[in-house]
């Protein structure tokens, strides 16, 4: 199922540093990551809005520019998907409190 989100990181990595006028991956880089965490901000909102509203249509289309979003900043500060997916893998299987109770930075 993850292979979209690996192809799209690829993608992100691609462009990353292209030139801003013809990326917007680039244009976001370019800016820096003020930039791109409001963007993933505003994406979060209008996933939270659109799910709210019960909007399905709607939320799926959020939740993949959140997702989108979600790569780019990561890619921005060189945070491989695979160490995100890593850290869901260990967490399987433990209880979600359990889990918060023993992380060590909140």
């Amino acid at each position: 199922m993850n292979d979209s989100l690996q192809r799209l990181e690829a993608t992100i990595a691609a462009r990353q540093h292209a030139a801003p006028e013809s990326s917007y991956v680039a244009k976001l880089n370019a800016k820096g990551l003020d930039t791109i965490l409001k963007k993933l901000g505003e994406e979060a909102i209008e996933t939270v809005i659109a799910a709210k509203s019960g909007a399905r249509e709607a939320t799926i289309y959020e939740t993949a520019d959140l997702l989108f979003h979600t790569l780019v900043m990561l890619g921005h500060q060189h945070i491989a998907l695979a160490e995100v997916l890593a850290e869901l893998d260990r967490r399987e299987g433990t209880s979600g409190i359990d889990e918060k109770n023993a992380r060590l930075f909140i």
